[in-house]
């Protein structure tokens, strides 16, 4: 969304024009749009205002400025673009800017009025941004560009947005003199690295999340790269009927998904994981990402929740993207079961941001859950919102033989002891075959027993799990379908 902002503090023949050239300026996307026209004359200030007032040769009130917040997954990729667009222009000038306030986006209009607390020109600063790539891109932490434009002088500010600590992403300013000139100037200026920035790749193919917290030194909401192992077909141990609804759903959805746009159907889906812990939701998930490499994966894990919005920012701006919240239940449980108003503010946000999307938006949502009881019928229940639910079992006998092979790694196990392992696991979640193969494996090394498992192993380590940790471990390993049947 833009918003437009008008201080005009000082009358000026241009300052009427240049708001009203602004005001035509609008386009539909995440990033935001500002702007102000700056007041007062040469007087004093700080530096870096004696710098821009030299450099524009007019007094601060003949100056206007126009912003624009970009993502903050828009960081490297609008470094790029500024200095692709500024590399030929001779005579540039690039500064390093210092902000007395941590707390607060630097502007270059608080500066030009010569205001308390207003940045100044210093050293360039940078910093060291994980791209998913073995080395980190090294990135303009701010910075503030003098160029013309023929006869036109203008100035463009790059520094991070947000407050109190929070980085919501990355603030650009263009100053311009004040004139329709320099609004069209802006405008074009503003759509070039536009297209530039929506042609970078930085962080397409990678699986990503925010870092939420609150620094008061201004750091915050960075993007954390996710490194995951891959997850071949091979490894995905499903009953077939899951997998089948998955390939239709997700892989088949995907390669459809132009020819749906075309017959005016939307492009967007939600589906819904669901089933016992351990079943390989998550584990799923991780296969799925590894299957779309043009596809950005975004985690949302339940301490995220207050992030929603600039998630669905990134979804959009990053699409086609694919926007994982795990354990939906605890942000999206039934309203009679919630305990506080604040639960239903993080539902109604959730419900307003999946029916906010636009339906050719290239956005698949995957939420997981393992109490899809306690999920609200407005989120479950509404076609548009979760189009398919799909149901992860516990596994059947196929399906903890194929476990137990896969787990099994360097071991070696009979056909005889497979049948024993099989039978002894009935009711127990994928999760737990994982662990109790582990276990397999260091009772062996204890034992002296080689490669090939043996027996004594195998009672041991289902003896540890199922019996001397008490009822609790059973419910923690995945067993607990097991302390049912002995029931």
């Amino acid at each position: 969304m833009y918003f437009i902002h008008f201080p005009i503090l000082q009358t000026h023949p241009h300052q009427e024009s240049f708001a009203t050239a602004a005001r035509g300026i609008y386009h539909e996307s995440c990033m935001g749009f500002a702007i102000s026209v700056g007041h007062g004359g040469f007087g004093g200030g700080s530096r870096l205002r004696k710098i821009l007032l030299k450099h524009f040769g007019v007094p601060a009130g003949e100056i206007a400025t126009s912003g624009r917040q970009f993502p903050i997954t828009a960081r490297v990729d609008i470094q790029s673009a500024l200095e692709d667009l500024l590399r030929n222009r001779p005579g540039t000038t690039l500064l390093g800017i210092l902000s007395p306030n941590p707390h607060e986006a630097p502007a270059l209009a608080h500066t030009l009025a010569g205001g308390h607390l207003a940045i100044d020109a210093g050293p360039l600063q940078h910093d060291e941004i994980d791209i998913g790539e073995p080395v980190p891109v090294r990135c303009l932490k701010n910075g503030l560009w003098l160029s013309r434009e023929k006869d036109l002088p203008f100035a463009i500010m790059l520094a991070p947005a947000g407050r109190f600590g929070l980085r919501s992403g990355v603030q650009v300013e263009i100053a311009v003199r004040a004139s329709e000139r320099g609004a069209q100037f802006s405008q074009d200026l503003f759509r070039d690295i536009e297209v530039l920035v929506s042609q970078g790749r930085t962080y397409r193919g990678r699986i990503i999340s925010l870092e939420g917290h609150i620094d008061p030194m201004g750091g915050g909401s960075l993007v954390k790269v996710h490194r995951l192992a891959k997850v071949s077909r091979e490894d995905v141990i499903l009953p077939p009927k899951t997998l089948a609804l998955l390939d239709r759903n997700v892989a088949g959805f995907i390669s459809a998904r132009e020819q749906l746009r075309s017959l005016r159907f939307q492009t967007r889906k939600g589906l819904l994981f669901y089933g016992p812990p351990g079943t390989g939701k998550t584990h799923t998930i991780h296969y799925l990402a590894s299957q779309l490499p043009d596809h950005t994966t975004l985690l949302v894990t339940s301490e995220q929740v207050g992030l929603l919005d600039e998630y669905f920012k990134l979804a959009r701006f990053l699409q086609p993207s694919m926007m994982v919240i795990e354990d939906v239940d605890l942000i999206a449980r039934e309203r009679t079961r919630m305990r506080h108003p604040g639960e239903e503010v993080l539902l109604n946000k959730l419900l307003n941001e999946m029916d906010g999307l636009r339906e050719d938006a290239e956005v698949l949502f995957i939420l997981t859950t393992n109490r899809p009881d306690q999920i609200e019928p407005a989120l479950a229940s509404r076609p548009g919102r979760i189009d398919q639910a799909i149901e992860f079992p516990l596994p059947d006998e196929e399906g903890r033989a194929k476990l137990t092979k896969l787990y099994a790694r360097g071991l070696d196990i009979s056909d005889h002891l497979m049948e024993l392992i099989v039978s002894r696991t009935k009711g127990v979640s994928a999760a737990f075959i994982k662990e109790l193969m582990r276990r397999c494996a260091q009772f062996q090394i204890e034992f002296s027993r080689g490669d090939v498992l043996a027996q004594p192993a195998v009672d041991a380590a289902l003896e540890e799990m199922l019996f001397t940790g008490g009822a609790l471990n059973r419910r923690l390993l995945g067993g607990e379908g097991v302390e049912r049947m002995a029931n």
